[in-house]
């Protein structure tokens, strides 16, 4: 970052905080500064800003969570589609002060989220919503499959994408249908904590991000770890163990899910399938048949491309829970959900071995 730009900042944020009339307990602007070039919004070495060097500029479907350009242009008039404009961007921006700091961010009161919903958040949350949302919906994921039958392979079917960092999502929950919420089963809405604790920066610093321990221990007494908490009382694997971190219950029964998903691709489906964690488009043929995404598997030619409704629905929330590191605070009984009806989905036509798992 040149040093016109910092200087920069370092003015607005002087501007925006009264810098001049600071109460001792409060950040100065450069306090402010340092924990922001800290932050993934700052970081304009990755590939969530530089992945358009090459164009030269940022399609509008990107432009409202990858550029400072994109997020104000588009709190600045209605939105028709959830996260994109009609016209793209230049490159050279990331998330910068005027990204949040705006009147149109300051104002904004509903967010529209991507299944057409427009969602009520009057709170300062809103604006981190706006971009920590997805980019698709269980709606996106039936319109894909319409009209083909649930068992039934076709390359037509493409594999839908949450995307990433969808917290607003996970945490809305039924809400907002973010994750494949299966029919005749009832789901978590909102996950609420305590008061004090309702918007996203009362557990994320504002401006480097980072979630600190200290803010959870005043309740969860004890606590070393952010994934060993739990205040959910069933046992939800069947195994008898009830004291486990919910997050602990998340990997497993999202370890299961993945077992469940590549057993069904190859007994029903439309052949081997394998996972990977960083390789787009995320799901590959198992040419090896060992049940992990090799790295000359794991490539764009070699993309799973034999998908059937009942198997995209339940990759689409194995991805879901996957892409959101955080989804054992922002709503654990919505994923939970999700997870054991995609595997027991499966499990109806395929030989998958189902323990007795309990809904929250």
């Amino acid at each position: 970052m040149n040093n016109r730009l910092i200087a920069l900042i370092v003015i607005c944020l002087g501007a925006l905080t009264g810098a001049h009339s600071l109460a001792q307990d409060k950040p100065t602007p450069e306090e402010i500064l340092e924990s922001w070039l800290a932050s993934a919004h700052a970081d304009s070495t990755t590939e969530s800003f530089r992945h358009w060097d090459t164009e030269g500029e940022i399609p509008g479907t990107c432009a409202v969570c990858h550029s400072t350009t994109g997020i104000v242009d588009y709190l600045a008039t209605p939105p028709v589609t959830a996260g994109v404009i009609p016209h793209s961007v230049a490159i050279g921006t990331t998330v910068e002060c005027a990204a949040c700091h705006n009147d149109n961010a300051a104002a904004l009161e509903s967010v529209l989220f991507p299944n057409g919903q427009m969602v009520s958040i009057a709170n300062s949350s809103a604006i981190c919503t706006v971009c920590h949302q997805g980019r698709n919906s269980m709606d996106q994921v039936d319109a894909s499959v319409a009209g083909i039958g649930d068992d039934e392979v076709s390359p037509a079917i493409p594999f839908v994408n949450i995307h990433y960092a969808a917290a607003a999502s996970t945490q809305l929950g039924a809400t907002v249908r973010g994750g494949y919420q299966y029919e005749g089963r009832s789901y978590a809405g909102p996950f609420g904590h305590v008061a004090g604790f309702e918007t996203c920066v009362s557990c994320h610093g504002a401006h480097d991000t980072e979630v600190k321990l200290e803010s959870c221990t005043t309740c969860h007494a004890g606590a070393a770890d952010f994934r060993a908490i739990r205040t959910t009382p069933p046992d939800v694997l069947g195994d008898g163990n009830t004291s486990a971190g919910i997050a602990t219950v998340i990997d497993q029964l999202h370890s299961q899910l993945e077992v469940a998903i590549r057993t069904y691709a190859t007994e029903v489906g439309g052949g081997n399938i394998a996972y990977s964690k960083t390789a787009f488009p995320y799901f590959f043929n198992d040419l090896n048949g060992n049940g992990s995404a090799d790295p000359e598997e794991a490539v764009f030619p070699n993309a799973y491309k034999s998908w059937t409704p009942r198997l995209l629905r339940a990759a689409y929330n194995y991805q879901f829970v996957a892409k959101d590191g955080g989804a054992f605070a922002h709503n654990p009984h919505y994923v939970i959900q999700l997870m054991i009806d995609s595997i027991e989905d499966l499990a109806s036509v395929a030989a998958i071995d189902k323990p007795a798992y309990m809904r929250p």
